[in-house]
């Protein structure tokens, strides 16, 4: 039975089931666990948390008496019922959603750090403990789709397996609304873009974050995860078959070239489309080991190319779609001889975003910086090309696109 608590009746044995409030408030990453350890107890009373959900048939009861304060409740969908009634995703500017979505970013990796590490140790995956990085992801990319993919792609060379699990998440739930899907196949699109690479956790660590080339043996290592990643999860608890099917399917090709099975087109579900697209548009944007990623706009275009051996094109439209010709963050030329960073997409096109200038090629130096909307009547400047930073030794163009400071990990 479930029973909503006053955080001080809570005793070492109970069975913690959800911590009232936002995910993003509470001191732990899991919202679920037996609360065991004094230090744990101790730091949930030092919050700011009221209240909290417990199970009384995984742990200790309230005591006697004390439960007539307690609320029960039978229905676990209540829970969810409450706290999404209470999240209100209204539309944001990037540089509003920036700011939040870092933290969501950070306390993400921080959760699928300890989730994947867990299951590198054999512990089971448990589909709730996900769940809650799902919804702040998928409520801020409601916000503003831009700014929490564009900030995961800024990621760490030693923590790519964890923060790209993060940034396929944001980019599966992003495609699925521009998709039309519902609101329960958005959130499990969410979590198998969260636990697409999982299997990774059966590669050793010199093996998955080696510089240089990988030998033979590494190499069909390497190729076992999908089929590592679906055996874990099938051991899981709570784990969607969505989940279990992008897992496994997410190297196929529309081609038949993939693996592991090498279905074709038609053989390939739509969530596993989905998470093809997803999952190389994250990889070839990062940075790795062995090389630097290539900019947004590029990796469109290299991918477009790729479209008809590599993937499904209905869904390589509505991908493009959904994050831009060129997305956030993407540095452009204009015919005015300027040059600008995507800040945001405009629904009248996606060959005209906002866009803030700061540089005249001309004079070869800043300008004061104006934000231009190229899809307004008045504008009459337009994109001519991207251009890559390098070129123009431009080394703060995360700054410049999301306020934030350049280095956000």
């Amino acid at each position: 039975m479930l029973k909503r608590i006053h955080v001080e009746q809570l005793r070492l044995g109970m069975h913690v089931h959800k911590l009232c409030g936002s995910w993003m408030d509470h001191p732990f990453w899991r919202g679920a666990f037996m609360l065991d350890n004094p230090k744990d107890l101790q730091t949930i009373l030092s919050t700011a948390i009221k209240e909290v959900w417990i199970d009384a048939s995984k742990g200790l009861d309230v005591e006697d008496g004390a439960d007539k304060e307690a609320i029960a409740e039978e229905v676990e969908n209540t829970l969810a019922q409450a706290d999404s009634a209470s999240k209100i995703a209204l539309r944001v500017d990037t540089h509003q959603e920036a700011a939040r979505a870092i933290k969501i970013c950070a306390k993400s990796r921080q959760a699928v750090t300890s989730m994947f590490q867990e299951a590198r140790m054999g512990k089971a995956l448990d589909a709730k403990d996900a769940l809650p990085i799902v919804e702040e992801i998928s409520i801020s990319v409601m916000r503003n789709p831009g700014a929490l993919i564009g900030l995961a792609r800024l990621k760490d060379k030693d923590d790519y397996t964890y923060m790209h699990s993060v940034a396929v998440c944001a980019l599966m739930v992003s495609l699925a609304r521009q998709l039309g899907l519902d609101e329960t196949q958005i959130r499990q699109a969410g979590l198998a873009g969260l636990l697409h690479d999982v299997g990774k956790m059966m590669i050793p660590l010199e093996v998955l974050n080696k510089p240089g080339k990988l030998t033979d043996s590494e190499f069909v290592m390497v190729k076992n995860h999908p089929a590592d990643g679906h055996k874990m999860l099938l051991e899981g608890e709570g784990i969607s078959d969505i989940a279990l099917d992008v897992c496994l399917h997410h190297h196929e090709k529309a081609d038949g070239s993939g693996y592991p099975e090498r279905l074709t087109n038609e053989q390939i579900s739509l969530f596993a489309k989905m998470g093809a697209v997803c999952d190389v548009y994250d990889a070839i944007t990062s940075n790795r080991p062995y090389r630097n990623g290539w900019e947004p706009a590029e990796a469109i275009r290299k991918m477009a190319e790729w479209c008809n051996g590599h993937f499904d094109q209905v869904i390589f439209q509505a991908f493009v779609k959904s994050i831009g010709i060129y997305p956030v963050g993407s540095l452009v030329r204009l015919e005015s001889d300027r040059l600008g960073v995507i800040i945001e997409q405009t629904e009248k096109s996606l060959l005209a975003p906002k866009v803030k200038v700061f540089f005249s090629i001309k004079s070869n130096g800043r300008i004061v910086p104006e934000i231009l909307d190229l899809s307004k009547p008045a504008c009459k400047d337009k994109i001519t090309s991207h251009e890559d930073p390098e070129k123009w030794d431009i080394r703060d163009i995360h700054e410049l696109w999301s306020g934030l400071p350049a280095a956000p990990w």
